[in-house]
Formats: structure tokens, sequence, C-alpha cells
């Protein structure tokens, strides 16, 4: 029961912290009146660009604010679901390495998915995605 406390929990902090920082400054930079910012250097988030670079996601037929909603909702899962598998590990050492690796497996996994229901709705360039 900890640990699902410890999951919900997690995830209605990282939810937020996401809004709050990264969807609220993302959707500024995007606005007409930002235009100036953007030429300063505020930048898209890196998930923004992972799934662009990664997946081919045609961003103009992409809602944008849908985009980061979207992106604040998997990166919360993710991170919640991470901690609360290192939270069931008594060894620091193990803890880290399985955190280590579930970044990368569920940053993969979840941002397919992503892809995949994108892709459902036609809107990734040329139908596929880039190879590596």
């Amino acid at each position: 029961m900890e640990e699902v406390i410890l999951f919900i929990l997690c995830y209605l902090v990282v939810l937020i912290f996401y809004e709050l920082f990264i969807v609220r400054r993302a959707k500024n930079s995007r606005d007409e009146k930002a235009k100036s910012k953007r030429k300063r250097g505020v930048k898209e988030p890196v998930e923004v660009l992972y799934l662009k670079n990664r997946y081919n996601l045609d961003m103009e037929k992409i809602e944008y604010n849908q985009l980061l909603q979207i992106i604040a909702l998997v990166s919360s899962f993710d991170i919640s679901l991470i901690v609360s598998v290192m939270s069931l590990i008594p060894n620091f050492i193990i803890k880290i390495t399985v955190g280590f690796i579930l970044i990368f497996l569920m940053v993969y996994i979840s941002y397919y998915f992503v892809y995949l229901f994108y892709k459902k709705k036609g809107m990734i360039k040329n139908g596929k995605h880039k190879k590596d």
C-alpha cells in the first residue's frame, strides 16, 4: 500500500512540476507575443525535440499544447514508476543501477507509445519514423 501512495504522490508532484516549469514555459515560447524571446534562445523541451527527430512528427498538424500535455503525463508516469520500483530495492548501488537502466527503457517505450498515438492520427511525416 505504501508503494501505491508513493507512486500517486510522486506522480502528482512531478506532474505539477512539469505543468509549472516545462509546459507553461513552452506554451509561452509559442505565443505570438513571445517571438522575440524565441529568438533570444527560448527552446523547445527536449522531449519535443526527441519526438520530432526520432519519430518524424509533423509539427504543423499537431496541436502543440496537446503534445505538451501528453509529454507531461507520460514523463510524470515514467518518473513515478521508476521511483516506485527503486524504493523496493534495499541496496543503494543496485537501486541506482536499476534506476539508470529503467530511465532509458521507460523513455524509449513510453515515447514509442506517443509515436503510435500520433501515427494512428496520421500526424507523422512520410508515415514512418527514422531508422537508427
